[in-house]
């Protein structure tokens, strides 16, 4: 299955993207249109949208954490520690 993409940032023609799928995810998104009576273009756009906003929002999160480590802003832990401090929290909660 080839689905075209396009790309609005600036661009003033269309861009075509082949995307090749797996069978059993090109059977999910050919019955999702189905239902929804949507494209399946428009589908994987919405979903390739989404999923790069939230992987640029990911992304600017883990570079500022990674600048105020860096800066001496706040001092990391060990990942060890910082397990047994939610395991402790979780028991906390709990209760006896």
């Amino acid at each position: 299955m080839e689905i075209a993409l396009t790309v609005p940032q600036g661009v003033s023609k269309l861009i075509y993207m082949v995307v090749h799928l797996k069978p059993e995810t090109e059977s999910r998104l050919r019955e999702l249109a189905a239902t929804t009576g949507r494209a399946p273009e428009e589908l994987v756009e919405e979903a390739m949208s989404g999923y790069l906003t939230e992987l640029t929002q990911v992304r600017n999160m883990l570079d500022s954490r990674f600048d105020d480590i860096k800066s001496g802003r706040v001092q990391p832990i060990d990942g060890e520690e910082a397990f047994i401090q939610l395991r402790q929290k979780s028991q906390d909660r709990r209760g006896p």
